[in-house]
């Protein structure tokens, strides 16, 4: 083996690794992801090597201008660099080589006061602040196709569902706020990985114990958008937190795109035909001409398993390792990775299906009075009146099933006094009016709601004009 494809750690060793062994090691092949972290932390590096008087300016310039080029070429290449090779294991002795190759002698000191340990640990961390910010913003785009939703749909009025039985009646565009607020949590859960990315670097660890050499770990921190270097050189070396915390996150996100894909599967079921979506997102059947599938949507439910297995991997790797590197932490690489285009390929597919949807308010409007959505509403209105909710609560009951004994499918049908010989049953001196009516009836009852973020009336448009600001919509 020529000395340029030596491993780094083989003048110790003396024999290089075998094929199957070289094979079985390297991580060249999905970590040359990371060459653009590599590279920024090598020219952090490099430059407080400098100002430390550990290398010379002319030794910085050579390395910077060799690892520029080199990012070039792999900005054009891609994985088909030709720095690439299998045998030098991963992407920072690829980078390292193939720099000291183009400069020389400026190369072998680039990695002075350096291990492998904090720079990977470093270029993870760099990495999964880009990856979080790309993830954050596919939400938000998400977010707002949402939102436009509702703006179209905000005179729709459907049935919410609960235990998936007819609930109360909301109009459309609400529900599609509910999911806007709870992938926008998904939002705030990676503002706070991304802030936390910024907080500590763990360049200036070395292999776990540091370095009896006069570094400054500040300097590469500040170049790097960090607070400090590390606190602790053998926890930073070791911590793989920030990785668990974004599949966790990816985790929660896969969840709510499966809870929302499940939800839609079952609205475009010709059962329910509440909504509709883009053909192009759909696909038809071999043998069934007629069939529109949801294909997407089903895809979408499906992979959410694949990223909690990638919680579930990364987690179980971390659970038996001693404080310190260990190779197994290699592995992280994959599972991050994994879990990244997964979810942002899941979220880029649902809010181009949510900016194709629409609600089918003429199949969901003849069907209104189905399920007495207006039980709740009558219950409150006697409330108005001077009822305990309790009796109310019973009160409504008896007359839901009544209509169900006369074959009546609304509280509406029912007659005044109809009302009141129940409510006097209860021993209440209680009478209504033909006012009853008035909150009667699922568009009667969406305009009547009055607790902050409910679904329909005042609190709903007051829910989307914040929305419609914050997007500028």
């Amino acid at each position: 083996m020529s000395a340029k494809n030596e491993k780094s750690w083989q003048a110790r060793i003396g024999e290089a690794t075998d094929a199957i062994a070289q094979a079985f090691v390297e991580s060249m092949t999905y970590d040359w992801r990371l060459y653009k972290h590599d590279i920024a932390g090598s020219i952090a590096h490099a430059t407080m090597l400098a100002r430390q008087g550990l290398i010379t300016d002319d030794d910085r310039d050579a390395i910077v201008k060799g690892l520029k080029e080199i990012e070039s070429e792999i900005d054009h290449d891609g994985p088909k660099w030709d720095g690439f090779k299998p045998e030098l294991e991963d992407i920072h002795m690829c980078v390292e080589s193939a720099l000291t190759q183009r400069v020389g002698e400026p190369g072998r000191k680039l990695h002075t006061a350096r291990s492998r340990n904090d720079q990977v640990a470093l270029d993870l961390v760099l990495w999964l602040r880009e990856a979080t910010t790309q993830v954050r913003e596919s939400l938000l785009l998400l977010c707002r196709a949402f939102v436009k939703l509702a703006e179209e749909n905000r005179d729709v009025v459907m049935p919410s569902f609960t235990h998936l039985q007819r609930a109360q009646p909301i109009v459309a565009g609400a529900e599609c706020l509910a999911w806007a607020t709870m992938f926008d949590r998904d939002v705030s859960r990676l503002h706070q990985i991304v802030k936390q990315s910024e907080e500590i670097s763990p360049l200036g660890s070395g292999a776990i114990a540091g370095t009896s050499l006069p570094i400054n770990p500040s300097i590469p921190a500040g170049e790097l958008g960090f607070a400090r270097g590390p606190v602790s050189s053998i926890e930073s070396t070791a911590s793989r937190d920030l990785a668990c915390d974004f599949v966790y996150a990816c985790a929660m996100i896969a969840q709510h795109l499966s809870r929302l894909a499940e939800q839609w599967i079952i609205y475009m079921s010709t059962e329910f035909g509440f909504i509709r979506i883009a053909d192009r997102y759909t696909t038809s059947s071999s043998m069934m001409p007629q069939k529109r599938n949801p294909d997407m949507l089903e895809l979408i439910r499906g992979r959410c398993g694949n990223v909690y297995g990638d919680l579930f991997a990364l987690m179980t790797i971390l659970k038996g390792l001693p404080v310190g590197y260990n190779r197994d932490l290699q592995e992280d690489k994959r599972i991050v990775f994994r879990a990244f285009d997964t979810v942002n390929q899941c979220l880029t597919m649902a809010a181009a299906i949510v900016n194709s949807a629409s609600f089918d308010k003429d199949r969901i409007r003849p069907t209104l009075d189905k399920g007495f959505l207006d039980a709740t509403s009558l219950a409150e209105y006697l409330v108005t009146k001077g009822i305990p909710f309790r009796t109310a609560h019973h009160i409504v009951g008896t007359l839901v099933a009544r209509c169900e004994k006369e074959g009546k499918d609304a509280l509406s049908q029912l007659s005044v006094e109809a009302f009141n010989q129940v409510i006097a049953s209860t021993n209440c001196n209680v009478r209504v009016t033909d006012d009853v009516y008035t909150c009667l009836g699922a568009e009667n009852v969406v305009n009547r709601y009055q607790s902050t973020g409910a679904g329909g009336g005042k609190p709903f448009d007051e829910q989307l004009r914040a929305w419609k600001k914050r997007f500028g919509i």
